[in-house]
């Protein structure tokens, strides 16, 4: 039976199987300080402020067993995969590809697009590299949800109004039920993530729910048990 946890517009099911837990963009140039956001006049303390949190669910969910998987957007290093309309749009005096403080700005391998220390994957887990601000437009993230049996996402990273929105909207066209953790999301703008928490839940749940870690974290503690260590 699933067990409820406590959430917006309503307590939120969590299942006894097909629960995963979903990292966003949790990158480098994201979120430390001399990366792309900062760059861009951003305050990455307002980001940096969720990694306790979001590695909180992390070490939960190795600690049940339960699959992880982590994204960050970047393109190949021919930019093949990156159209002109994202590369071009805007007047700042760095664009995609381009060498920043942390590489070339958005591109899969270099310095900028690694997952932060301290949310690290272990080798088993996977990462998936998305073009796009959406986990599931030119991904194979929808294959192994369906080959893991997956039906109930945890949703967290960043930006809470761009990528993690656009994740939630893609998921819930897909079918799956998707809890938004609120305080293991951020933006640079608190006024952004706070629409987007509104839009998610509005209309009883149009999107999915939101809540938060320390609920979550009762719950899966009540709900499942940690592999018997041989």
């Amino acid at each position: 039976m699933p067990t409820p946890i406590p959430a917006q517009p309503y307590p939120y099911p969590l299942p006894a199987t097909g629960l995963a837990l979903i990292i966003i963009d949790m990158q480098r140039d994201f979120i430390e300080p001399g990366g792309f956001g900062d760059a861009l006049g951003n305050d990455v303390s307002l980001l940096r402020s969720i990694i306790p949190n979001v590695k909180a669910l992390q070490e939960a969910f190795r600690r049940y067993g339960l699959p992880i998987f982590q994204t960050v957007e970047g393109h190949l290093p021919d930019l093949s995969d990156c159209p002109p309309s994202k590369r071009d749009r805007g007047h700042g005096s760095l664009k995609i590809g381009d060498r920043g403080p942390m590489g070339r700005i958005l591109v899969l391998g270099e310095p900028g697009n690694a997952i932060i220390p301290e949310l690290a994957p272990l080798p088993h887990e996977l990462i998936i590299p998305k073009p796009g601000k959406g986990a599931f437009y030119a991904t194979d993230l929808e294959a192994h949800l369906k080959a893991q049996g997956i039906t109930h996402l945890i949703v967290t990273g960043v930006t809470t109004e761009v990528c993690v929105q656009t994740t939630m909207r893609e998921a819930n066209d897909r079918g799956y039920e998707c809890l938004l953790v609120e305080d293991a999301t951020e933006s640079y703008f608190p006024a952004f993530k706070q629409a987007t928490l509104e839009m998610v839940r509005a209309q009883d749940g149009i999107i999915g729910w939101t809540g938060f870690t320390e609920p979550l974290l009762s719950a899966l503690a009540l709900q499942y048990k940690a592999p018997a260590v041989v």
